[in-house]
């Protein structure tokens, strides 16, 4: 998808065509998640402090993500893919792979396939895609984002070295900046340079690392599409506007993430058996810290209390003002596997009162109730008490 979540932000929002859309970064303190095609012409792009972006263009539009929202449009995406093939491999809610060889008698080749998914991607979604069609998925991957955006690029099955010839090395899979560096103080600037080197040599340089690239600029690529490809994390983070020392701030600011990653993993179908705690301080040092549940859970309130607890473990640990806090959950696994509840499964349903920490039926029950409600009125809809304070912040 091109700009994926500014792009639904100016579909939304008429008034924003043709503008300079930042998703993220309205504080000025926290990172641009997205940027549109208007945007990046100023030089701004995803990863960057808001504040930064803002220098480079002061009459952006800066818009707050909105993430369940994009995941739902993420979804609605994949939906028309599989109407294709049922062989998609999702890369991330805006990205998949698609192997489309078993289908192509009944849709028509895959040039008319990649053809059709764009045209009903845009009459169902009013979004752009951008398509590269290949035999290998890593040049399927690089084709996708060569003309950008609506971009449609097809590479023959006996075309694949003369595409990635003349390349530059940095569009190979795992040359980031550091690598890019290392292959031009040798020369290599272009994909070709490296399949014309002797594989011994590039072994010699750069370990598994050369070969690896040897292997790609030479079109070699077996690996299939793999479909069901399951997140291994989910998580949410906030960056402060000002650096927080209020430790009920701060347990408030959990709850709220707390929330919203657990409905994600609702959402998903998903159980966690970790939850981990992000923690930047104001000088930028960053710490992580991980529990393991005692069994898999879906439960906002298991995680809260679990989280909870390692905020104050660290808060007790590095005490200083804070400028990030992140909650993710990790191990994830099917909804359906078996789940022991607690020998007293009794709340306010049952009469009885609950057991923080403990998941209970009654618990499962104000989790599904809480997330219709936010499916229709939003998340402000309701939301726990204890997050009222950061709620209530956020709007002012």
């Amino acid at each position: 998808m091109d700009a994926f979540y500014a792009s639904i932000e100016q579909r939304d929002h008429p008034e924003y065509r043709g503008r300079p859309v930042v998703v993220g970064g309205t504080n000025g303190r926290g990172v641009v998640s997205a940027a549109s095609y208007e945007a990046r012409r100023f030089g701004i792009h995803s990863a960057m402090s808001g504040r930064q972006a803002r220098q480079l263009c002061p009459d952006a539009v800066f818009v707050k993500g909105r993430l369940d929202y994009y995941f739902d449009v993420g979804r609605q995406v994949r939906e028309i893919f599989q109407r294709f093939t049922p062989l998609v491999q999702a890369l991330s809610c805006d990205e998949a792979f698609l192997d489309v060889t078993g289908t192509i008698r009944l849709f028509g080749g895959a040039a008319s396939i990649g053809r059709q998914i764009k045209q009903e991607i845009a009459s169902e979604l009013q979004l752009g895609a951008s398509v590269g069609i290949a035999p290998l998925k890593f040049v399927a991957k690089i084709a996708s984002d060569l003309d950008k955006p609506n971009g449609f690029v097809e590479v023959p099955v006996d075309g694949v070295l003369d595409f990635l010839d003349p390349l530059p090395v940095s569009r190979l899979w795992g040359v980031g900046k550091v690598g890019e560096r290392k292959l031009l103080r040798l020369g290599l600037r272009r994909m070709k340079d490296i399949r014309l080197c002797e594989l011994k040599d590039l072994q010699r340089d750069f370990g598994a690392w050369g070969e690896h690239l040897w292997r790609l600029a030479n079109g070699i690529d077996p690996r299939a599409v793999v479909p069901d490809r399951e997140a291994k994390q989910i998580g949410h983070e906030r960056t402060f506007a000002e650096d927080v020392s209020d430790d009920e701030l701060l347990r408030s600011v959990v709850n709220y993430l707390t929330q919203a990653v657990t409905r994600r993993l609702r959402r998903g179908g998903r159980l966690c058996r970790t939850v981990s705690l992000k923690y930047r301080r104001e000088d930028f040092r960053t710490f992580a810290r991980s529990q393991t549940l005692s069994r898999p859970s879906d439960s906002s309130d298991v995680v809260y209390h679990t989280a909870i607890g390692l905020l104050e473990s660290m808060r007790q640990r590095e005490p200083r003002p804070v400028r990030l806090i992140g909650v993710s959950l990790g191990s994830l696994v099917a909804a359906d596997t078996p789940r022991q509840l607690s020998l007293f499964d009794i709340g306010p349903l049952a009469g009885g009162s609950f057991e923080p920490g403990v998941e209970t039926e009654a618990l499962r029950h104000l989790d599904r109730v809480s997330d219709e409600i936010q499916d229709r009125v939003g998340e402000a809809g309701v939301y726990r008490g204890s997050s009222h304070r950061w709620m209530h912040r956020k709007k002012n």
